[in-house]
């Protein structure tokens, strides 16, 4: 039984045996999607589980994706050449039909210098749900790390006293 599954990308119905191994505890799977944004990104599991030729409701295949994936890291290729992570993306649950993702990181471009794009990778000032897990597989993560204490300071929550 092992204890990770790497898949390289997926493209079509293997998305269903993809979120089978990831829903039976296998921490810390991974594999690529192309798509277009992290939202799309489950847009394009889910119809990929469709094309398996699985007959199961969405929503129950939207539950399948909901649980399987914690975290979203989109890269996009930008005109000068470069991939850069553009989001990071927790995926948080089910609501209703719909899954829930709130970003945790976004790049923010600067600029242009002599042709090569300029910009960084800001959090978004949320602490992800699963961070916990994180920290108690041994990986301290300061609240800096999400910009929170800056966020807290720049709303002007800091300092007052009451």
């Amino acid at each position: 039984r092992p204890d990770r599954i790497i898949v390289g990308e997926v493209r079509g119905g293997e998305a269903f045996d993809m979120l089978q191994a990831m829903n039976t505890g296998h921490d810390g799977s991974l594999t690529t999607v192309h798509s277009n944004s992290p939202r799309d990104t489950l847009r394009r599991v889910e119809n990929m589980v469709l094309m398996a030729g699985v007959n199961m409701p969405l929503r129950a295949i939207r539950e399948q994706v909901a649980s399987a994936i914690d975290l979203v890291v989109h890269l996009k290729r930008f005109p000068d050449g470069v991939r850069r992570v553009v989001q990071i993306t927790e995926v948080q649950g089910l609501e209703s039909d719909t899954i829930v993702m709130q970003d945790i990181f976004k790049f923010h471009q600067q600029g242009v210098q002599n042709g090569q794009i300029l910009g960084e990778l800001r959090p978004c000032g949320i602490r992800p749900k699963f961070s916990d897990r994180v920290e108690e597989a041994g990986f301290p993560l300061p609240a800096g790390v999400f910009g929170l204490i800056a966020l807290y300071l720049h709303r002007g929550l800091a300092g007052s006293s009451g």
